[in-house]
């Protein structure tokens, strides 16, 4: 009796877990809607995927909750997503594959910042992995709404953000560690 009562203790998330959770959901939301439209694609440069890896970071695979009540928040209408929209429009527009995308960014992202911590190296790749499984099924969607080969799919959601990406990993990189300790220690 008592090693299944621990072990549903265990599974339970702390009031400290879901505190952190809404606090990163809350940055997410601070993030997300802040995007510059770009006048050759419908994907604009957007903070969200910042916001997720420093999520990923502070939450590890947990940062799949806080990213998943964003999502929700978002599809019953906040104006929370990319150039302050929101609703299920949203997911069923261009951008939608890319919303669906971060929540596998946040599982393995999570994955490896959980598994392999203090291993910076093993982080970014997470953190790439997680990023390029978003972006198949961002342009997958982008291709499929806008009537696109894969290829200018590419070309149109993903190619030209590939360097700013890469300066938000390196970002998270750096001071996503420090915030797990720091939070750790609270």
């Amino acid at each position: 009796m008592e090693k299944n009562t621990q072990q549903n203790v265990n599974t339970k998330l702390s009031t400290k877990q879901l505190t952190t959770i809404g606090v990163m959901t809350a940055v997410t939301c601070i993030l997300g809607p802040l995007a510059i439209p770009l006048s050759f694609s419908p994907v604009p440069i957007s903070l969200t995927n910042l916001a997720i890896y420093i999520n990923i970071y502070v939450l590890g695979t947990k940062s799949t909750i806080s990213y998943i009540v964003y999502l929700l928040l978002g599809l019953v209408g906040l104006p929370i997503f990319s150039n302050f929209t929101g609703g299920l429009a949203k997911l069923a527009g261009p951008t939608g594959g890319y919303l669906i995308g971060f929540i596998f960014l946040a599982i393995v992202g999570g994955i490896f910042v959980d598994h392999f911590q203090g291993k910076i190296y093993m982080h970014a790749i997470g953190l790439v992995i997680g990023t390029a499984i978003c972006y198949l099924f961002g342009t997958l969607w982008l291709a499929f709404q806008a009537h696109l080969t894969f290829e200018a799919a590419l070309w149109a959601g993903v190619i030209p953000y590939i360097p700013g990406d890469i300066a938000k990993v390196v970002i998270a990189l750096i001071i996503g560690p420090q915030l797990r300790k720091q939070i750790k220690k609270i």
